[in-house]
């Protein structure tokens, strides 16, 4: 390895961001014998400096010299190198979305974003969308192969719609149909990079360990990939959705419902939404059918957080491409064997990743992992206010939130559902289906038999499935990032050591 060494810190050349030259006249040294020179030369080194909480800022170093031959001498060594580094993007793609979060979108990209890519020579194309979808249709017409990757700029609703066209055009080009939930589908080999600027960056926190558009700006310049999780969502062989973060029925589902119709209170919706929803204590009665995922590493309650070139994702990867092999032209699906539960439940929840934000720093599943092929299904059963009241706080400390009587939790690689009103219709389930499920109702204050549904929360969108069936599709998508960092000052100490060669 080559780093940059400053007078107080080491610089890997993998986080070296830009190198320039540098006029006299644009930085002055002042001290020392720089004053006394008539023309000295110097160039300067822009790299990526760690702050706290996973924080990242753009620092740079200047170095002096008298002779403008070993200058740039040096100049063009240090770019010779940042050509080495082949994952970085040169040409990307950007979606802006001015209408999310408190409309800052553009003003954010335009001031904190564009100048760092126009620093690190990055060209790049950029649509504003004016409706929604937009871009999600724009992605099945585009040139997609002369980008090295897709932007979006706004919260967990835009990068949805960037990765509903992304990898619906990558299924398309490759003959696949998405309405076949069994399908095997064609990996996304185009990164996408999220610069947060909407009401919730659940997916940016919980893949970077903070919402901020400059760490996310630094983290696609570096050229940075995140292997990701899919889960597809399908009803009657009619393809739905895809969750990279949160499928929640019940409670969380109630909440997204209500809010939807109070977008003029901004954010705070989610509050008042949430309070109401918790009052009202709605619960759902049926049945959850489940293959669990036998080829993971870890469990949803052991302390293995998904960090940086994450062990566990990595191997749970590769046994899970050993089983495809084996099993061969068999339905392993089909095969293997099905969990069932019945009960009545407050809440369903199944998650891609821990699904952590700044006011649930664990998220809903602290050891939930980003890559490892599988889910975390949370049941929480019916219980009292009060108790539910204590499983919803854990969620803020370190406690163990899955530590009561009526919290179940499960890694997961499949599950089903279906509702009462759906099994009434035949032709919305299938014969194992039929064999498999109960209803789920919501019992009313007054009528036991008041039958009612509630909504799935899909990455903050409303979906109003009354049977689906879930599949999780092992890193079907790539983003611009490497995860959470476990601590950066420790990584900082064993880039310097790990050094071969100093510049």
């Amino acid at each position: 390895k080559y780093c940059v060494h400053t007078e107080n810190c080491f610089v890997p050349t993998s986080e070296i961001i830009a190198v320039e030259e540098t006029e006299h006249n644009k930085k002055q040294r002042n001290i020392g014998k720089w004053q006394k020179m008539e023309k000295p030369y110097a160039f300067t080194v822009y790299y990526v400096k760690r702050a706290r909480n996973h924080r990242w800022r753009c620092s740079d170093v200047t170095f002096w010299c008298v002779d403008e031959h070993l200058c740039n001498q040096w100049i063009q060594a240090l770019k010779e190198i940042l050509e080495m580094q082949k994952s970085r993007p040169k040409h990307l793609l950007v979606y802006i979305n001015p209408y999310g979060g408190k409309r800052q979108g553009k003003r954010i990209y335009e001031q904190k974003v564009a100048p760092l890519f126009s620093l690190a020579s990055i060209s790049t194309d950029v649509v504003i969308t004016e409706h929604a979808n937009h871009a999600k249709d724009n992605l099945f017409e585009v040139n997609i192969n002369k980008y090295d990757g897709v932007v979006c700029v706004g919260g967990d609703g835009m990068f949805s719609e960037v990765m509903h066209g992304l990898i619906g055009r990558m299924q398309k080009d490759s003959g696949v149909d998405q309405n076949n939930p069994k399908a095997p589908l064609v990996q996304c080999n185009i990164r996408i990079g999220i610069i947060p600027a909407g009401s919730t960056d659940c997916i940016c926190y919980s893949t970077v360990g903070i919402s901020d558009p400059v760490t996310s700006a630094l983290h696609i310049i570096l050229g940075d990939c995140q292997p990701l999780d899919v889960s597809a969502v399908h009803h009657n062989n009619t393809f739905l959705k895809y969750s990279v973060s949160l499928l929640g029925y019940g409670f969380y589902g109630d909440i997204l419902k209500d809010s939807e119709k109070k977008r003029w209170m901004g954010p705070i919706r989610y509050d008042y939404s949430g309070f109401k929803t918790f009052l009202s204590h709605h619960y759902y009665e049926g049945t959850i059918s489940f293959q669990p995922a036998k080829h993971t590493l870890g469990s949803p309650r052991d302390k293995d957080s998904c960090r940086t070139g994450c062990y566990i994702c990595k191997k749970s990867e590769q046994q899970l491409t050993e089983q495809h092999k084996e099993s061969g032209l068999k339905h392993e699906e089909d095969e293997e064997e099905w969990k069932v539960i019945k009960g009545k439940f407050l809440a369903i929840n199944a998650v891609n990743m821990s699904c952590a934000c700044p006011r649930s720093p664990k998220g809903l599943s602290p050891a939930a992992h980003l890559a490892d092929g599988s889910a975390d299904l949370i049941l929480v059963r019916k219980c009292s206010r009060f108790d539910f009241l204590r499983y919803l706080v854990r969620h803020t400390n370190h406690d163990d939130q899955f530590d009561f009587s009526f919290v179940d939790v499960y890694r997961v690689k499949s599950f089903q559902f279906t509702s009462k009103l759906s099994e009434d219709n035949e032709s919305n389930v299938t014969d194992i289906g039929k064999k498999r499920f109960g209803h789920f109702c919501r019992d009313h204050p007054a009528c036991c038999c008041n039958i009612a549904n509630s909504t799935w929360n899909c990455d903050g969108e409303t979906l109003d499935g009354s049977a689906i069936e879930v599949k999780v599709h092992c890193q079907l998508m790539k983003l611009f990032a490497r995860g959470i960092e476990e601590n950066c000052k420790d990584e900082a100490a064993h880039s310097q050591s790990s050094n071969e060669q100093l510049l």
